[in-house]
């Protein structure tokens, strides 16, 4: 089977290569009188524009016009993209927010958005919509389905909320986006949840089971002529920042750094961008969400550092979640950055290039290194590309002697194969990589395929990956590489029936299998998993399953992550799990999140896991969130059982929808720290903030201080 996957991967794209909704179409006209961008629907341009209206229900079933009504109008003048939204309220008076942070939970908020795909390839685009309070949502949409809310630029819109409706109306600067200025045509599609009728709706129908920004299922925007270049587009970014840190354990004295640096944003042309920077600083970024760790290898980490982000799924999106060639937090996590500079973007409708070169600075023992990354990729039939990557890892000023614990170079070069018909019913990929490492030749070849089928009611995946034992991908994310050369087969199928229920959707059930042989093909990892889902009419969701598994240690190692005692290296755990999942509706203002894990472990213990999130809103200024995780492992060979505790209260207070302060404290006894991180942000122009963030860290026995920081940093978009 494994073999012939490749091949279906093409034959599948092939059979379908038809844009799905070519008879929506929406034609714009150049302004013919001043808009006023206030959401008030009454300017007289407003008048002579079409109305996209008549949406259709995506969920909870797909099969009839919404009840939600919803009108959209568009238009345009030589620098701006105009959009007005009227969101009637199918209750009036009721809206359901979160708070006015921007970038919110797409599910929890009443929302609009619009998908601009600007080159028409259904596959690459951006995202504008906001909340029914009127907090800001923007992103860069990527495979045709992921939008990269870390995504940020200038743009403005202002919400307006009655008894009756909401009305959104903005204005998009033409270079905020990129396009071809000789296309006459983009796709485009409207979005809406209105969680008071759990009712999301497109005005390009879009099947239930895909996201509503699906490009595969975009209308069309049909401009009345071509557009005019967006002309000169240089944007400098500059920061100044001052922080100040103490290690009180160590006892030393303050250190007080200023700090200044900047980025700089250059359009090649209207669909191409060059990114440079210059002493970066990333001390305003949103710290990670803790996680306990109970695995043999590496958790994994998203990226949220703005300069990585834009086309970021041309290197991030390479491989597959755990055979990853390229992963930008290798680069500058505990080493500064001295510069950086990526180009990216399209040649045209078909090729796309991205090319990325960083180099971070010598400290202590480990030298200089520059980290160079090249991707093109090039689409073919509807949906699909095909691409290729290079990645060089080198360090600078070598000596064997001094440097010898870490290596001189690494380098990865892949092709792939990424499948998406034009109804988004197959989706797959097929990755071909190989390593370049000093000391380590041959097995050095990476090989995977997935095969994915996705229908409303039935769904399954085969995925298949091969690692050689020598595959090294330094500036990757491979966790498994660990084992050392092994294989791993992974696959799933599951089912849904659809029911006329006044409380349920649909239920389900899910069967998986995760298989790892090692390079002698002996099997070592075993785990099955069995699920029955339940999604409800008010949009939450429960699961109850079970498992089995079977691991055979390759190494020494500590079930519990704690510096307790080892277990041999070849030993062999098997054992049984069952557990519930719950995600209650976004719909009222105290939620909640639970799920539950028993039964067995390694070396013949048991293992309780117990989570749970609660959180409540002051809608739309204040959203709490206080999250538990619990374990306790029994196991017989140690004398005690062991309690891991992660405890994370969190705060949102939004005072405007530019004015933001989030407290985070998370509290972990695995990892024997409490964190306090909090932060306050004031967009007192688009896209220019001021940061000022204080974290601090304890010891959690005496809540001793280990260290502290304060930063202050503003930066500002000049746009030249």
């Amino acid at each position: 089977m494994y073999r012939f996957l490749p091949l279906l991967l093409f034959v599948f794209t092939a059979t379908f290569a038809q844009k799905k909704n070519e008879a929506f179409q929406y034609h714009i006209k150049e302004l013919n009188s001043p808009l006023k961008i206030d959401g008030i629907e009454d300017d007289e341009a407003w008048q002579h524009t079409q109305t996209a209206k008549d949406f259709f229900m995506i969920t909870p079933m797909d099969t009839s016009q919404s009840r939600a009504k919803t009108e959209v109008k568009l238009a345009y003048d030589k620098n701006h993209l105009y959009i007005l939204a009227v969101n009637y309220k199918p209750v009036k008076g009721s809206f359901v927010v979160e708070s006015l942070k921007r970038d919110f939970n797409f599910g929890a908020n009443d929302n609009f958005f619009v998908v601009l795909d600007t080159f028409e390839d259904l596959t690459n685009g951006f995202s504008f919509g906001a909340s029914a309070a009127g907090a800001y949502w923007d992103g860069q949409e990527a495979d045709g389905t992921f939008i990269n809310l870390n995504w940020d630029n200038k743009w403005h819109c202002v919400t307006k909320n009655y008894d009756d409706r909401w009305v959104w109306e903005a204005s998009i600067p033409f270079k905020t986006i990129r396009y071809r200025p000789e296309n006459t045509r983009w796709g485009i599609n409207f979005s809406r949840l209105d969680l008071t009728i759990n009712e999301k709706s497109a005005w390009a129908p879009v099947p239930r089971q895909f996201q509503s920004a699906n490009l595969g299922y975009a209308g069309v925007l049909v401009w009345d002529k071509p557009l005019p270049p967006a002309g000169n587009n240089i944007s400098l970014i500059p920061y100044v920042s001052s922080s100040v840190s103490k290690n009180h354990i160590a006892d030393s004295p303050a250190d007080w750094r200023p700090n200044i640096g900047g980025d700089a944003k250059i359009a090649l042309n209207s669909s191409l961008n060059l990114d440079l920077t210059v002493n970066p600083d990333f001390s305003q970024v949103e710290v990670d969400v803790q996680q306990t760790n109970l695995d043999r290898f590496e958790l994994f980490f998203p990226e949220r550092r703005q300069f990585f982000l834009e086309n970021a799924d041309l290197f991030a999106s390479f491989g597959f979640s755990s055979l990853r060639p390229f992963f930008s937090r290798r680069i500058g996590l505990g080493v500064p950055i001295d510069f950086g500079v990526r180009m990216s973007g399209k040649l045209d409708k078909n090729w796309r290039i991205g090319v990325l070169d960083t180099q971070t600075r010598k400290q202590g023992d480990l030298p200089a290194q520059n980290f160079a990354v090249v991707a093109l990729q090039r689409k073919v039939f509807a949906r699909s590309n095909v691409g290729i990557l290079m990645v060089n890892k080198e360090s600078l000023g070598y000596d064997e002697q001094i440097h010898k614990s870490f290596s001189q170079y690494n380098r990865n070069i892949g092709m792939e194969y990424n499948l998406a018909s034009a109804n988004n019913v197959w989706t797959g990929k097929a990755s071909v990589l190989k390593s370049f490492s000093p000391h380590l030749t041959g097995n050095d070849f990476a090989v995977a395929t997935s095969l994915n089928f996705n229908k409303a009611n039935v769904f399954w995946q085969w995925r298949h990956e091969i690692v050689g034992e020598n595959y090294n991908a330094e500036v990757g994310y491979v966790p498994n590489a660990a084992r050392r050369g092994y294989q791993m087969a992974m696959p799933n199928v599951g089912y849904l029936f659809f029911v006329n229920s006044k409380t349920l959707i649909s239920h389900g059930p899910l069967l998986q299998t995760t298989l790892f042989w090692n390079k002698s093909n002996h099997l070592t990892d075993n785990e099955t998993f069995l699920a029955y889902n339940f999604n409800f009419r008010n949009r939450a969701i429960g699961m109850i399953w079970a498992a089995t598994n079977y691991v055979q240690l390759l190494s020494p190692f500590d079930p519990t992550n704690t510096g307790r005692e080892r277990l041999p290296a070849g030993s062999n755990h098997y054992w049984k799990s069952w557990g519930t999942d719950f995600t209650s509706s976004p719909r009222t203002k105290f939620t909640y999140a639970f799920s539950t894990r028993y039964g067995g472990f390694y070396a013949n213990g048991t293992r309780l896991n117990l989570r749970t999130t609660l959180g409540y809103r002051f809608q739309p200024y204040v959203a709490t969130k206080f999250s538990v995780d619990y374990n306790i492992i029994k196991v017989p060979y140690l004398q005690k059982p062991v309690e891991l505790l992660l405890v994370g209260p969190r705060i949102d207070v939004t005072f405007r929808n530019n004015l933001f302060w989030t407290t985070f404290l998370q509290y972990n006894n695995q990892a024997d720290n409490v964190n306090l991180n909090t932060r306050l942000q004031w967009r007192y122009q688009p896209a220019s903030d001021l940061f000022i963030v204080y974290t601090d860290n304890y010891l959690p026995e005496n809540l001793r201080v280990k260290n502290r920081a304060i930063v202050l940093k503003l930066t500002y978009w000049w746009n030249v």
